[in-house]
């Protein structure tokens, strides 16, 4: 694959967990919601990383956002960077048991509903890069 197609590939895996995210948003399925929102991010920065690194367009092999965005040469507002960084730790609250049980109490609807809207806001940002 080349960068064109790794983009395209990035870009549309993004799309499919964003409508997936959505339909679990809308399920009260929280945690699992904003674990796909993580996804969201990471596939469109991979998608970034490889239109930036055409030499070496194959995006690290890593989950880490703030890393991710780096590494993709973005200069992320404060503002974005700072939604990001409360994204990046989806990744790892819904993914391990021990993590799981605190961060399925604080993802209550309100909570949900507001990181739902700050993921949105971040897939724009990206998407306009």
């Amino acid at each position: 694959m080349d960068n064109t197609d790794l983009i395209e590939y990035w870009i549309k895996s993004a799309e499919k967990d964003y409508e997936t995210m959505k339909v679990l948003f809308e399920n009260n399925k929280n945690t699992w919601c904003l674990f796909l929102g993580h996804l969201v991010i990471e596939k469109l920065l991979k998608g970034l990383y490889a239109r930036n690194n055409p030499e070496n367009p194959i995006a690290p092999k890593i989950h880490n956002l703030i890393l991710l965005s780096q590494r993709a040469n973005l200069k992320v507002p404060n503002e974005i960077r700072e939604k990001i960084q409360v994204i990046n730790t989806f990744n790892i609250s819904a993914r391990y048991d021990d993590y799981k049980n605190s961060f399925e109490e604080k993802c209550t609807n309100e909570y949900t509903a507001e990181q739902v809207r700050n993921i949105e806001e971040v897939r724009k940002w990206l998407k306009e890069q």
